[in-house]
């Protein structure tokens, strides 16, 4: 049996923890040791393979904080994966160009050891606007045994290494759940803009247009759930502001979900719903997923890339058209915006075409 380090945002976004989940279930006879907070082990609590090593326990703060004073991260590092055999990187948008990415850049080149295999799937490159950041993470890359991106645009950057590939999200591998529909249930999935520096100043406008559509379906004989991903993310303050900003009466008619420890629970809302509105990028997939239609309200360039690589021909809405969008223009995509997911399901397995190998061969 092989120990494999598993390195992943692990803030309880639903998105990053569908990733845990799914890696988990496909190699039952390899151990994943996750750096993650304690309450992990109770989300995870069915994955008898996952090992949770407590960032947040005394012992763990003091040991990091005194080795970045020391710059000593790289033996860290080494340390918490001494055991294992293999370490994977897994996560959607991990590289991102912020102010900090010298030191988010220094990171994950003191995760990578050089002794040990190391695999990057399903995550995306960017935004950016410095060459610098690109030439940087050209160069950390080349060093990796086995890379997949999930788009087509991240890949074209790096396609000139020959460790890179492309295959759609790995969401895509999540073996479906069978759920009653209900078909007066809308969910709506919520962020709260202002925590990404493109879209500060988008939270009131995001905020009216969701209450809008929200009103207009309740008006139709709906139930809405408005729906939090991520509370690390504040996904819960944009809930609280958009219900805080409806009626008594009306607000009998929504219901709200913060995702946290209940993984399964989430995936089954989803599973049950008629129609989805999606912000959050993963609200997206599932919506495929689980055959349902999915108007997605656009707030990264993440999810047009994915969009543009499955042809989805529905309708959207971007945060630059949100003045315009109509809740009757969303309300209509309830008998369409659907999509044939056939072929990424297919896809998405090659995210582990070179792990496969290895962890097969080796276990």
């Amino acid at each position: 049996m092989k120990n494999v380090m598993l390195y992943a945002y692990s803030q309880y976004n639903l998105g990053d923890d569908l990733f845990i989940k799914i890696l988990c279930e496909r190699y039952p006879n390899t151990i994943f040791h996750l750096l993650a907070p304690h309450n992990y082990s109770q989300t995870f609590s069915s994955q008898k393979n996952l090992k949770i090593i407590r960032r947040d326990s005394v012992l763990f703060r003091g040991t990091n904080l005194m080795t970045t004073k020391l710059d000593q991260r790289k033996l860290f590092y080494t340390y918490l994966s001494r055991n294992c055999d293999a370490i994977v990187y897994v996560g959607g948008s991990l590289f991102i160009q912020g102010d900090s990415w010298k030191k988010e850049l220094k990171n994950v080149q003191e995760m990578h050891i050089n002794s040990k295999p190391f695999f990057l799937l399903g995550a995306n490159f960017g935004p950016f606007s410095e060459q610098a950041f690109l030439k940087a993470y050209h160069h950390l890359f080349q060093q990796f045994t086995d890379i997949c991106f999930r788009d087509q645009y991240s890949y074209t950057l790096f396609k000139d290494l020959p460790n890179v590939r492309v295959a759609t999200d790995m969401a895509f591998q999540l073996e479906t759940i069978r759920a009653e529909t209900d078909p007066s249930s809308v969910i709506i999935s919520v962020i709260k803009p202002s925590i990404r520096k493109a879209l500060r100043d988008y939270d009131a406008i995001y905020y009216k247009k969701i209450r809008e559509i929200a009103l207009y379906f309740i008006e139709q004989g709906y139930t809405v759930t408005l729906m939090s991903f991520c509370s690390y993310e504040k996904d819960n303050e944009a809930i609280e502001a958009i219900t805080q900003s409806i009626s008594v009466g009306a607000r009998s008619h929504i219901h709200t979900f913060y995702y946290k420890h209940n993984l399964d629970e989430a995936l089954e809302r989803i599973a049950s719903a008629a129609f989805i509105v999606a912000t959050r990028f993963h609200s997206m997939i599932l919506g495929w997923i689980f055959r349902k239609p999915v108007f997605p309200i656009v707030y990264s360039s993440k999810m047009t890339n994915i969009m543009k690589d499955i042809n989805f021909q529905g309708n959207y809405a971007s945060f630059y058209t949100l003045n315009t969008l109509k809740a009757e223009t969303v309300f209509q995509s309830i008998h369409g915006n659907m999509v044939d997911i056939t072929n990424q399901i297919i896809e998405s397995e090659k995210q582990f075409l070179k792990l496969d190998i290895y962890l097969k061969t080796k276990t």
